[in-house]
């Protein structure tokens, strides 16, 4: 088990399988040095675990715990394309959609849900610049998406 696994594991958490796309796409690719991860949503077992807008309907403690679950998804697609997550040396960028009521600007703090399951994930590589985006709709009418880059050595 990485180091990376242990972190995890010692918070209770495990990295899953990877979910399956949901359209005509990879869950992650790797170009030289880094690796790009599809959106991943909020999927546990294969299901999301909430729907619906963030501000109407989802508050802000799911959308956080759904941009966390996102962001042990775009884990879980790293590890598909690298084998040991400890290859990994930087977590370089995260971008958080959050499918938004319109009055809802609470969108950085939904995202700190991903950005902080990445710093316990990888520590210090962990740190990362981040975009966090309110949008109208989400896939499968989900109310996070998280998509990552990460360096590997």
């Amino acid at each position: 088990m990485s180091a990376v696994e242990e972190r995890l594991a010692a918070a209770g958490l495990e990295v899953p399988e990877v979910a399956k796309p949901v359209a005509a796409y990879v869950p992650a690719l790797s170009t030289g040095s880094y690796v790009h991860t599809s959106g991943q949503l909020p999927l546990q077992s294969g299901e999301l675990i909430a729907t619906g807008k963030v501000g109407a309907g989802v508050d802000v403690e799911t959308a956080t715990a759904c941009a966390r679950q996102c962001a042990l998804n775009a884990i879980a697609a790293v590890k598909a394309q690298v084998g040991d997550l400890d290859r990994v040396t930087q977590v370089v960028k995260a971008v958080v959609f959050v499918a938004s009521d319109p009055s809802f600007t609470g969108q950085p703090q939904v995202a700190n849900g991903a950005s902080e399951l990445l710093g316990l994930a990888f520590a210090d590589a962990g740190v990362h610049a981040r975009s966090a985006v309110g949008v109208a709709v989400l896939p499968l009418d989900a109310p996070v998406e998280v998509e990552i880059v990460v360096e590997v050595a």
